[in-house]
Order: structure tokens, then C-alpha cells, then sequence
């Protein structure tokens, strides 16, 4: 059993040390996908001066912080974390030979989260006492939780999206039984076994309570979903609601300069475009079998390769109960030289803005997409739940940055080892690989543009912390000396040769 106790319980008297302005406040969903975004968007906000709190239980506060990827440390001190006390859940670990990937291991924190409505309503009548503008926002699914805002007369709340708009709009549409609006390609993922029914009953509970919200913001631009965008806007007008497009809200300084790792030191020996990064995150975890597979087509293609190999996540990462799972023997030695495998926490972001690296095998969950995506590295696609199936669509028939390993229909059988080897090789040796690397280089050129002075997601982010604050947004700009205007990676080693 894991509990998560308020560690550093911090007095509502000394939180606001004179009465603010406005105060901004971060409800994340327990995942780290849904923690790391809500965290670079609360370093992104402080830099405009703003105080933002960032509340959660004390396992999941912890976890974001000690995975902050290239985020600056002096940055991540600025906000203000709250512990939340929660009820005790059990941390089972994930089954790796389940055929279905959804991590099920989770739902157990999810359901004690749902407990946390009565504490955060107590923790925003608290400081709306000391603000005079309280602004929420939380992830979708931690709307029921924070749906007492509604009774707080100085307070709003906004829903940080951490999907792409296609997965978002598609979702809606066909759970509605709608017609797509926009034209889609042919044999678009079915939306079977992407969730299990408890993520169904969860996401359920959040559709009364998203009703409060004022508005909705979103990781992507309007350079990459521009037509969906403006569909979801037109709907969100509908409802007297606002929309704002900020995304990548990546960190904007140089990424490769971020973190010591050994596996950065390994690629600064390496040739350009000449190494495909593996990694699948944090929920997903492959069986023996899948590992033998993986392992056989890597070397067999003779491709430089770095290959994070760690297991899902449990509800409490620092239990430190974690399998070590086994490579085929041997495997180490004989790709001394040709590959790496990482067994700790990567540097991903870095990996992927430094320029010995021209491909990613991924999941294709939304974090990995946008950090890929904006560094110009194209994908090797291989969906296991939730919005990845949509998203590798995104990667391999809309954008065509990409090429699929699996397609979801087949999602459980196995993937041979000559798939793997047959994928990595198109990617990474052959001229179809040079096509698809180029058009993701002038799609990441695209997406940068759109985060400098006078980008649209520039301007939205501007717009948003001027619907915020009450100002002009003419007046708008950062205040922190080590986040610039960018909300994008533009200073990378991809970005400099897209």
C-alpha cells in the first residue's frame, strides 16, 4: 500500500505573502504524461510573473519534480508546491504479457484522486481569500475535483488539454455518434481496446463537471491542426467558452546543453541523423517475448540505436519495487558500438534535439509526439492505448513524418524481429527515410515559427495571460531572465538545421 502524507504542509497565511493580483492554480492528473506537461505550463506562466501553485498528492508533486525534464531548476523552484493528503492505494506492478496495454496498474491512484475534491475546494476558498483572482487549470480528468470553483465568485477554471485536437475532436465526435467533420485517411484506428471500462467510468464522471469551465487550452498550433483547432474554437464560442492554441510549450533554451548523461556523450560520437532513439514511456511495459523481438531487429539492422528499456510506471514510482527486465544474451556485447540501452530516466527532450538522432520508435503518446515533432525527428509509430492509435494517424497519413510498425488492428500479435529490422532500416537507410525526415524538418520549422514574437502561439499565450491578468496584451511579455518569449525549443541542434 502507498499513501501519500502532506510532507511540507504549507500555511494558507505564508502562502501569498501580501494580497496578489491574481494567483494561478495547477490541478495535474496523476500520469506522467499529465504531470510534465502541467509543470513546463507552470514554469511557462511564473515567467510572466504570476504565482502558480502547483497541487497534487506528495508522491505525484515529488515525481513531476524529480523528472523535469530540460526544465530549468531555477525555474521549477519559483512555484509553489502544495501536498495534498490522499487516501492510502494500493502500487501493484504493470503485467507485461498482458496482449493489452492499457496501464490498468494505475487505476487504483485514479480512483483515490477522485477523493481529493473536498481538500482542493478547502485549499481554493483559502487562497481565493487572499487573491483577488484565482485561475484554475487542471486536466480534464480532474474536472469532478475541482468542480466546487463553480461557488467561488472569484475564481475561473480552464481545462489544459494534454492530447492532440485530432484526438480530441475525433473522440468527441464518435462517442456523440457524429460525422467527423473534416475528410480523415482511410482505416483510421478503431477506438476498441484503447481504454478499459474503468478509464470510461472515470472519464464519465467528468462530463458534468467540465461544463464550469471557461475555457480550454491546448499543447499543439494551429501550424500543425489548424483546420480542427478552428472546429473546437466554433464550438467553444458556442458555449460562451474561450480557446487558446499555445503549443509546444516545451522549454526555449538550448536542450542539448541541459543534462550530463551518458547517453548524450555517447551521441556527441556519433554521425549526423544517424541514430534512432527507443522509447516507448512511461506506462508501457513489453513481455519477454516483445524484448527478445525488439532486440533481435535492432541489431539485425544494423542502426545505431539508443533504447530506453524500463518498466511502466506504478502508481507510486518510489516504492522501488521495479522488474529489470532481460535482454537476450549476449545482446549487450554484440552491439558494443552499434547501441545503447538506457535503463534509468532518459533525457528525452535533449535526445531528441541533438543532431546524431534521426529517429524516434515511440508510442506515439502526445508529450513524445510534440517534443519529435518539434525537433524534426521523424517517428517509427507503434500505438499501445489511449490517444496513441489517433496520434500515430496524425504521424504516418496526415503529416506523413512517419512510418507504422503496427497497425492497431493487429495490435496483439507479436511483432517479429524482421518488422522491426524492416521498419528501422526504411527510416534510417534508405532514401523513403531521407523523404519523411525532410518534410518532418519543415513541418518542426513550421511549428517553431509559430512560438516566436508574432507566432499564433505566441500571440495565444500572450492573449491567455492577458484574459488572465486583465491587461493589454500589447503589455504582455515574461519577466524571467531564463524563459524568453519562445514557448518552443529554438535554440536545438534539429531546430538550427531545419
Amino acid at each position: 500500500m502507498a499513501s501519500c502524507n502532506d510532507t511540507h504542509e504549507i500555511s494558507y497565511e505564508n502562502t501569498i505573502a501580501e494580497q496578489a493580483q491574481l494567483v494561478v492554480i495547477m490541478v495535474p492528473f496523476p500520469a506522467q504524461g499529465h504531470l510534465n506537461q502541467l509543470l513546463q505550463l507552470s514554469c511557462l506562466i511564473s515567467s510572466y510573473g504570476i504565482p502558480v501553485h502547483y497541487v497534487g498528492s506528495a508522491i505525484h508533486n515529488r515525481q513531476a519534480k524529480v523528472r523535469a525534464n530540460s526544465l530549468n531548476p531555477l525555474d521549477v523552484v519559483k512555484l509553489r508546491f502544495h501536498d495534498l493528503t490522499t487516501p492510502a492505494f494500493d502500487s501493484p506492478p504493470p503485467n507485461p504479457n498482458s496482449t493489452n496495454k492499457f496501464p490498468l496498474q494505475l487505476q487504483p491512484v485514479w480512483y483515490a484522486m477522485l477523493s481529493l475534491r473536498q481538500p482542493v475546494a478547502e485549499y481554493l476558498k483559502h487562497i481565493s481569500m487572499q487573491a483577488k483572482r484565482v485561475v484554475v487549470i487542471h486536466d480534464p480528468l480532474m474536472s469532478v475535483v475541482v468542480q466546487d470553483i463553480a461557488s467561488i465568485p472569484n475564481a475561473d477554471s480552464y481545462v489544459f488539454n494534454c492530447s492532440s485536437a485530432y484526438f480530441h475532436s475525433s473522440f468527441e465526435s464518435e462517442s456523440l455518434g457524429k460525422p467527423f467533420p473534416i475528410e480523415q485517411p482511410k482505416n483510421v484506428p478503431s477506438f476498441e481496446g484503447c481504454f478499459s471500462d474503468d478509464a470510461f467510468k472515470i472519464g464519465a464522471l467528468q462530463v458534468e463537471p467540465m461544463k464550469y469551465r471557461a475555457g480550454d487550452i491546448f499543447n499543439t498550433c494551429r501550424a500543425l491542426e489548424g483546420p480542427l483547432i478552428d472546429l473546437i474554437e466554433r464550438e467553444d464560442a458556442a458555449e460562451n467558452r474561450k480557446l487558446w492554441a499555445i503549443g509546444p510549450i516545451l522549454p526555449s533554451k538550448s536542450l542539448s546543453a541541459n543534462s550530463q548523461h551518458k547517453c548524450l556523450e555517447w551521441l556527441d560520437k556519433q554521425a549526423r541523423n544517424s541514430v534512432i532513439y527507443v522509447s516507448f514511456g512511461t506506462t508501457i511495459s513489453l513481455s519477454d517475448e516483445e524484448i527478445k523481438e525488439l532486440a533481435m531487429g535492432l541489431e539485425q539492422s544494423k542502426q545505431k540505436f539508443i533504447w530506453v528499456l524500463r518498466d511502466a510506471d506504478k502508481g507510486n514510482v518510489f516504492d522501488g519495487e521495479v522488474r529489470r527486465a532481460e535482454l537476450p544474451d549476449g545482446f549487450v556485447e554484440r552491439v558494443k558500438g552499434l547501441g545503447m540501452v538506457v535503463r534509468d530516466w532518459a533525457p528525452q527532450p535533449e535526445i531528441l534535439a541533438h543532431p546524431s538522432t534521426g529517429g524516434f520508435m515511440s508510442h506515439c503518446g502526445w508529450n513524445s509526439c510534440i517534443e519529435s515533432i518539434t525537433m524534426g525527428v521523424p517517428i517509427a509509430a507503434w500505438p499501445m492505448h489511449s490517444d496513441q492509435p489517433r496520434n500515430s494517424v496524425l504521424i504516418t497519413e496526415i503529416w506523413k513524418t512517419g512510418l507504422i510498425v503496427r497497425e492497431w488492428g493487429l495490435r496483439e500479435e507479436l511483432v517479429k524481429a524482421s518488422t522491426i529490422e524492416n521498419v528501422v532500416r526504411r527510416l534510417m537507410a534508405l532514401e523513403e527515410g531521407n523523404t519523411i525526415r525532410k518534410r518532418a524538418e519543415e513541418l518542426a520549422a513550421a511549428v517553431r515559427q509559430s512560438t516566436v514574437e508574432g507566432g499564433t502561439s505566441k500571440v495565444e499565450l500572450d492573449s491567455f495571460i492577458a484574459h488572465i491578468t486583465g491587461q493589454n496584451m500589447d503589455c504582455v511579455s515574461p519577466t524571467s531572465s531564463s524563459i524568453p518569449s519562445s514557448s518552443a525549443c529554438n535554440n536545438s541542434s534539429h531546430a538550427s538545421a531545419a
